[in-house]
């Protein structure tokens, strides 16, 4: 799944803002939003996130659909909206961060431009 505008959703705390802060040739500059949190008790278990691109993982359907209610609801609650074209549904392997995601086993990428 991904998170449509990922970061640009979730509000961080002004305080906070701070410690996000990149430097560019231009300026500095520091992310106002950000997605973890609202995943954390998921993340690990059910669910790895990279920026805004999601993954949730079961190992058997019944489990699955049951991840993926808990993901809706937090999505629901934060007000976080997915963007559609980019989301794939009951899918046994796939593409995830440059590596080939199937049951029980995960390939790496061929190289680094592949990632």
């Amino acid at each position: 799944m991904d998170a449509s505008r990922g970061y640009h959703q979730i509000i961080i705390l002004p305080e906070d803002e701070e410690k996000t802060t990149f430097i560019t040739e231009y300026s500095l500059y520091c992310w106002r939003r950000m997605v973890n949190t609202i995943f954390e008790p998921q993340i690990g278990r059910n669910m790895e996130i990279y920026v805004d691109d999601m993954l949730v993982k079961s190992k058997i359907r019944s489990e699955h659909f049951q991840n993926l209610r808990e993901t809706f609801t937090r999505l629901r609650d934060s007000k976080l909206k997915l963007n559609a074209e980019k989301c794939s549904f009951r899918v046994t392997s796939g593409n995830f961060m440059g590596y080939m995601i199937m049951f029980l086993e995960m390939k790496p990428p061929n190289s680094y431009k592949d990632i």
